[in-house]
């Protein structure tokens, strides 16, 4: 898939899914993901997340050139990670990564997203020990 992505020509958003080597502890690993995503020499990072249960994470990259994918691929910030990156077709900008989310909830789900970003979402315990255990966190 890397090759893949050598060869793009257009700019497009690019998910990059990431698993930790099974002996790193989940806060090393979050902490080492995230130290990815703030590297100002690759392309804009738009959204992540981490694992619950591996750890690991995702990310969608906008990346505007081919040297932009080059470093994304050559970085050797998470070197022993599994690392699996893919070419987003509807995705093209981050303008079109939001519309895609937009597109998602109303032709699928008959909602809006501005709604749907307004929602009140119930309590689930504490995010920050999440990610630095990897476990979901039961709020009593």
């Amino acid at each position: 898939m890397e090759s893949q992505i050598r060869r793009l020509a257009k700019p497009r958003c690019v998910l990059l899914v990431a698993l930790a080597p099974p002996e790193l502890p989940a806060a090393v690993a979050n902490h080492a993901f995230n130290q990815l995503l703030a590297d100002r020499r690759l392309p804009l990072c738009l959204w992540h997340d981490h694992f619950i249960g591996e750890p690991g994470g995702v990310a969608i990259f906008y990346s505007e050139t081919g040297e932009e994918r080059a470093a994304l691929l050559d970085n050797a910030k998470l070197d022993g990670w599994r690392m699996e990156w893919r070419p987003l077709i509807f995705s093209f900008s981050p303008a079109a990564f939001d519309e895609q989310i937009a597109f998602t909830l109303r032709a699928y789900r008959g909602l809006e997203w501005e709604s749907v970003r307004r929602d009140q979402r119930p309590e689930y315990g504490d995010p920050n020990r999440e990610a630095q255990t990897a476990q979901e966190d039961i709020a009593e």
